[in-house]
């Protein structure tokens, strides 16, 4: 079962998240900040992890690249979620390492698709996601 790490400073946002992924067969763990998330990663290591971009406590786009960093961190999907769909933050989603944006709110289907779109579920029409 793929890992999926959720890091939110607002636990709504982590709860819909985690009822979500749940449904799609993802095991979750979910913190609130940058400094939870490190022990996170580093207790087990994510096939995925989706960060707020903007927290109180530390930076998104500081612990993307806190992550990318890591010796030995492997190099799991990073999703990081965004409040403004401008040019210069999703130029600024890709300059930091992670692999894809996610425009809050969103929707049970546009999560899927940036899931989909980052190989972490396969296809809607595929066979594999039946």
């Amino acid at each position: 079962m793929k890992h999926c790490l959720i890091v939110d400073d607002s636990a709504v946002i982590r709860k819909v998240a985690r009822r979500i992924l749940e449904g799609f067969d993802l095991a979750v763990t979910d913190v609130e900040d940058a400094e939870q998330a490190l022990a996170a990663y580093r207790e087990r290591l994510p096939d995925l992890v989706i960060v707020d971009a903007v927290m109180p406590n530390g930076d998104g786009f500081d612990l993307v690249r806190d992550l990318r960093g890591m010796p030995d961190g492997g190099r799991p999907k990073i999703v990081v979620s965004i409040i403004e769909n401008d040019v210069a933050t999703v130029a600024r989603v890709f300059h930091v390492g992670g692999d894809a944006y996610l425009t809050k709110p969103f929707t049970t289907d546009i999560l899927r698709g940036k899931l989909e779109e980052v190989d972490i579920l396969p296809p809607s029409g595929s066979a594999d996601a039946a």
